[in-house]
């Protein structure tokens, strides 16, 4: 009961957040879906807020509102690439300190899977790790602990953030492209009704995703 409790109130949430940032200047959806995305890989913040959901939703915002398509990628990317390289360096100045945080032991098995990942690939654990939420936030503060040499990993952190941004944000214009074709067919409230329900289906499968994980990081699955 718990479980569907949050799925109602995710989807609640979500849905009333895609029409505040919708509603929002072209100027302030850019300042937030760029600090989004940054403090994403830098302050860890992807495990609860992930940023692909952020520039998922400036590509919309960049179809549906004033906010130029280009200046999203433009932000997003960088973003993208300067969290991990902010998230670099905390894991190389302050890996063991950081690792004893509580939200770390909460995730202590994702996260040595995530070093084993890391360990086996190397470089390109950075450029495969940025389609992955939980891999996203935590791989480049590996990748600094495990004292990798910054060159490679930027070579590896520009093209994922290049890929990575380039793709969610224009599926989001994608997204925003349907939606502005449905309300031009059928109004506006029709527009909002497939909105709120694809948002809705969206959360609820992060929430169960999110949930299974869980059980699935808790011994004999209690």
């Amino acid at each position: 009961m718990a479980g569907r409790a949050d799925q109602r109130n995710g989807a609640r949430t979500v849905t009333g957040l895609v029409e505040r940032i919708l509603a929002l200047p072209g100027w302030l959806v850019l300042l937030l879906v760029g600090l989004l995305v940054f403090a994403e890989d830098a302050l860890f913040v992807g495990f609860v807020i992930p940023g692909e959901t952020a520039a998922f939703l400036g590509g919309a915002a960049a179809k549906l509102g004033d906010v130029p398509l280009g200046a999203v990628l433009v932000v997003v990317i960088v973003a993208a690439i300067v969290g991990d390289s902010v998230g670099y360096e905390i894991g190389r100045h302050a890996g063991p300190r950081v690792r004893r945080l509580r939200i770390f032991t909460r995730y202590r098995k994702r996260l040595d899977d995530a070093q084993e990942f890391l360990a086996r690939r190397g470089g390109s654990a950075i450029f495969l790790g940025r389609w992955v939420a939980f891999f996203r936030a935590v791989m480049p503060f590996l990748a600094g602990a495990s004292r990798m040499q910054y060159p490679q990993f930027l070579g590896y952190n520009a093209a994922g953030g290049l890929t990575w941004g380039a793709t969610v944000v224009m599926l989001g214009y994608a997204a925003g492209a349907a939606y502005a074709q449905v309300e031009k067919t059928f109004g506006g409230v029709t527009a909002l009704v497939v909105a709120g329900v694809v948002g809705a289906a969206l959360v609820i499968w992060r929430v169960r995703k999110h949930f299974a994980e869980r059980r699935a990081d808790t011994p004999n699955g209690s």
